[in-house]
């Protein structure tokens, strides 16, 4: 460095450890890296200015906080992801050169591209797809960033027959800069960052699934074929996860759902559950523990209407955001709308009289039916329906409650989470969307009040920049499964704005009418996912608490049924759900076909048995027998059954 240069010539680079270094500029990150070390140098892929990801090879400025982002750094996984998708789109084009590229985003776990071609692609193109993307990483070509003129780079994209390219070029903001990445020959229209060069790119990629997508999720418009594939920092985390997928196969809750007869889809109610009376027994189990645990916290259960008239949902804003997603009904001279969501309607509920403040927190819970116009694609199983039961309720509060009932909540959620077996839990703040409903000033408000409620109640959490409702910000409680998986369930959204679009008042201390505070709140998030979740959770094998069957009894001969129907009735009469299998079988088979319904007791009567007043009882993946007498077989399975509702 010269040291004749002046002030205003140098930048400060204040790094991680707190060390500031002075270069002269514009300097590149690269320049940076080689200036704090040859190893660090080898080992960039990108750098952070401010927290932003930047190419390391940006220009530097101004004063910043700075730090070189390698294979070990979290934000590593999504430049990966990012580029395995720019290699696969790449290999594509070089292989298939009839097809169109339109846009290849990271996502959780991996990536995808949409790809135009009237051939459709099959997994049997994989392996020839994979070995080109490697071949591509092995060329190790230089990845540049360039601005284009904008007519230049939609006339470019004509030229090469790539008209969805020059389509989002054309839709793009007049005053935004068109960004170009250069792949060696191969371009793309991308906003970065990227990696220095294809050989930066691990090769511990796969290519998983196809499916169809339409173009800018629009199905009025074309439908492309969608590449999903999954990119990891090396070949330990691949193996890790493509284990891990193997697992959640065999998890499947589909699968498990018709093997242990819980419930079943078909076409005449797309993305509407048909349970089965194993499975509504299960449905049932889960929400009457969820009442009684609402009745000990201090809420009042409500219900209210399936078809509400439009009015409400254009007063409440909902019409605005959801009205594509909603089921419209028409009767008379009224527009009606099958409800989305319950808040509206508790409101109408908590208008309903003069509330005091002495009345408040008042805790409004509806285990509420609600349906949602979700594309048919996206519907999956349990996990994404279009008919839906909430476990919702909103408190109503002044805004000194805030803080306390986040407490109160926090703690009933995680007692309720630890109950079903869930420990690990993360909380997400998701602050204000770009869509939102409210003032700036109002948003401030509620952002301030939950972050210092989940801060008082004691609580760690991480930012979700703008994943806020639109009427609110919100927590959002993620559970880990046994296999690693995380699942977002739980909500508490603080909001201020509906209160005041649809005239909510309360009389305070002082004789005037205010504004009440609404916590909207839910622990499952929806009954149909939250089974879906469990199912996948234990494999099937479900805590005896909540197994639809708990005990099967089954005989080993004719000459022992007698015995076992006094067994069932006993066993009945202690609240413990049973069945018998007393079909002229043989028990070895009589046992395989419980065990694959996943019954977690099988209650065995035979001739010694019956001598005895005893039963053999076998576990559920366990080979083992144990034989004991009958009434102590059932005062430990009564124990062990018990519902966990203490608070």
């Amino acid at each position: 460095m010269k040291s004749d240069l002046t002030e205003t010539q140098m930048v400060n680079l204040r790094l991680p450890d707190g060390s500031v270094k002075k270069f002269p500029k514009p300097v590149t990150g690269m320049e940076v890296a080689k200036e704090i070390g040859p190893g660090l140098a080898k080992a960039a892929l990108a750098i952070r200015v401010n927290g932003k990801v930047a190419d390391l090879k940006s220009q530097i400025n101004a004063d910043s906080e700075f730090s070189v982002v390698t294979a070990s750094d979290g934000d590593a996984l999504e430049l990966i992801r990012h580029d395995a998708a720019h290699v696969l789109a790449q290999s594509v084009q070089e292989l298939f050169p009839d097809t169109q590229v339109t846009i290849g985003p990271a996502i959780e776990n991996g990536f995808y591209y949409d790809f135009a071609r009237e051939v459709p692609f099959s997994s049997d193109d994989f392996s020839d797809i994979e070995k080109r993307m490697e071949e591509i990483v092995d060329r190790d070509l230089p990845i540049e960033r360039e601005i284009w003129d904008r007519n230049k780079a939609i006339e470019y994209f004509k030229s090469k027959g790539e008209s969805y390219k020059a389509e989002l070029i054309q839709d793009l903001p007049q005053n935004e800069e068109i960004i170009i990445y250069k792949q060696g020959d191969w371009i793309d229209l991308c906003r970065g960052p990227h990696l220095p060069s294809t050989g930066k790119l691990p090769l511990a990629f796969k290519l998983t699934k196809i499916a169809g997508a339409y173009w800018r999720g629009d199905s009025t418009k074309e439908m492309l074929q969608r590449m999903y594939g999954t990119a990891w920092a090396n070949k330990k985390q691949l193996a890790n996860y493509l284990t891990m997928l193997e697992e959640a196969e065999k998890r499947d809750h589909r699968r498990l759902g018709r093997e242990m007869d819980l419930f079943h889809f078909q076409e005449h109610a797309v993305g509407s559950v048909f349970w089965h009376p194993k499975g509504w027994t299960l449905y049932r189990i889960i929400m009457d523990y969820i009442r009684v645990k609402l009745e000990l916290a201090g809420y009042q259960e409500v219900n209210t209407p399936q078809l509400v008239d439009s009015s409400l949902w254009k007063d409440s804003g909902h019409w605005d955001k959801f009205r594509e997603q909603m089921f419209i009904s028409q009767a008379e001279d009224k527009v009606l709308a099958i409800k989305p969501m319950n808040c509206p309607c508790h409101v109408q509920i908590f208008r309903q009289g003069i509330k005091s403040y002495k009345e408040l927190p008042i805790r409004m819970a509806e285990f509420g039916s609600c349906h949602r116009n979700e594309p048919s694609g996206a519907l999956h199983g349990l996990m994404r329906v279009r008919a839906f039961t909430q476990d919702d309720a909103h408190i109503f509060c002044t805004e000194d409650q805030i803080v306390s009932e986040t407490e109160k909540f926090c703690s009933l959620l995680m007692e309720i989470y630890k109950a079903f077996g869930f420990e690990n839990i993360q909380i997400k703040f998701s602050d204000r969307p770009e869509n939102r409903a409210g003032e700036n000033k109002v948003w401030d408000q509620a952002e301030k009040a939950l972050i210092e409620a989940v801060e008082v109640a004691g609580y760690s959490y991480e930012l979700n920049p703008g994943e806020g409702a639109f009427y609110g910000p919100k927590l959002e409680f993620v559970l880990r499964d046994a296999i690693g998986r995380d699942w977002q369930c739980g909500t508490l959204q603080v909001d201020f704005v509906l209160p005041e679009r649809l005239d909510a008042n309360y009389v305070g201390a002082d004789g005037v009418k205010h504004r009440p505070v609404m916590l909207h709140r839910a622990i499952l998030g929806s009954f149909e996912r939250f089974i879906g979740i469990l199912i996948e959770n234990y494999a099937g094998r479900l805590p005896i608490w909540l197994s639809p069957v708990q005990v099967a009894v089954v005989s080993i001969t004719d000459a022992n049924i007698n015995y076992g129907e006094k067994v069932l009735e006993e066993f009945n009469s202690r609240g413990i759900r049973t069945i018998s299998d007393f079909r002229n079988e043989k028990i070895n088979y009589k046992i395989r076909e419980h065990s694959t319904q996943k019954i977690p007791v099988i209650v065995v009567v035979g001739d010694k048995e019956e001598k005895d007043s005893s039963v053999s009882i076998r576990r559920l993946g366990d080979s083992r027998q144990e034989t004991v007498a009958l009434t102590d077989a059932i005062d430990k399975l009564v124990k062990q059954a018990r519902v966990p509702v203490a608070c």
